[in-house]
């Protein structure tokens, strides 16, 4: 079979002219997260206070520069998704739209030197708190939508591209599934009166989750700059599947020590 060696760009949508493909206008957003996460780390040199714990300008910083590099990696990957345009299209919009939520409100927080997550101090904290747990239940519907997706057809690309694609939303739902467990421990922490708890409770599950996070984006990149090299296409598949079994390996000891420190 001969290697195909499509890269990752998006589909262009029919767009008048004038007028940015939504493509473009995700990748767009995706660059202002990245830069409100930059422009608070700049703040936090400027302010200083901890960098750790619930009230800290990490949060606004390590989530802006999350979310928008999540954004930007899912916007190329889906390209190779056998997905109709127009639904991608939608999905994306409505991703887009909501990790623009989950900063804003991550960063509405930090500035009102208030906890973002579990919060539930005031009637606008609870709202804020609640928006953060609703927004992050759509992100798990629709990214694991395209996890499915990619696994019922082959993902298009390069030499490993498939590999790389599905291994990084399947890593992904990983990432998912701990941000989850960690939200729901500390929402029932929280409502029965354990406020201080609820935050340390998270504390064993973010290295898997920030390990598992971005897998999206390395292994399809991987493959990507590989189809760059002159090396033949079964070369660049093992060194794929080399890619994600270091990267697996790498979330199971996250997952490991998760376990023994929880």
């Amino acid at each position: 079979m001969p290697d195909r060696t499509t890269t990752l760009t998006s589909p262009t949508s029919p767009t008048s002219p004038t007028s940015p493909s939504p493509d473009r206008v995700y990748e767009a957003t995706a660059v202002l997260l990245i830069l409100s996460g930059l422009l608070h780390l700049v703040v936090f040199a400027i302010d200083g206070g901890p960098w750790d714990g619930p009230v800290s300008w990490r949060k606004p910083v390590t989530f802006g520069l999350s979310f928008g590099v999540t954004l930007f990696a899912v916007v190329r990957v889906t390209s190779c998704l056998r997905l109709d345009a127009r639904l991608r299209t939608l999905l994306l919009g409505v991703f887009a739209a909501d990790c623009v939520v989950e900063v804003g409100g991550i960063t509405l927080q930090a500035w009102r030197r208030v906890p973002s997550h579990l919060d539930m101090e005031t009637p606008f904290d609870t709202a804020v708190s609640m928006t953060l747990a609703v927004g992050g239940g759509v992100l798990v519907v629709l990214l694991t939508v395209f996890a499915v997706v990619s696994f019922r057809h082959p993902p298009t690309g390069p030499a490993g591209m498939a590999l790389a694609v599905r291994s990084g939303f399947a890593v992904l739902l990983v990432a998912l599934a701990s941000g989850a467990a960690m939200i729901a421990r500390g929402v029932v922490l929280t409502r029965t009166g354990h406020q201080e708890a609820a935050y340390r409770s998270t504390a064993p599950l973010k290295p898997l989750h920030g390990v598992s996070l971005h897998a999206v984006l390395v292994l399809p990149a991987l493959a990507w700059l590989l189809s760059r090299t002159p090396w033949s296409a079964p070369v660049r598949r093992r060194i794929v599947v080399a890619a994600v079994g270091c990267y697996w390996a790498a979330v199971a000891a996250a997952g490991v020590w998760a376990v023994l420190t929880y």
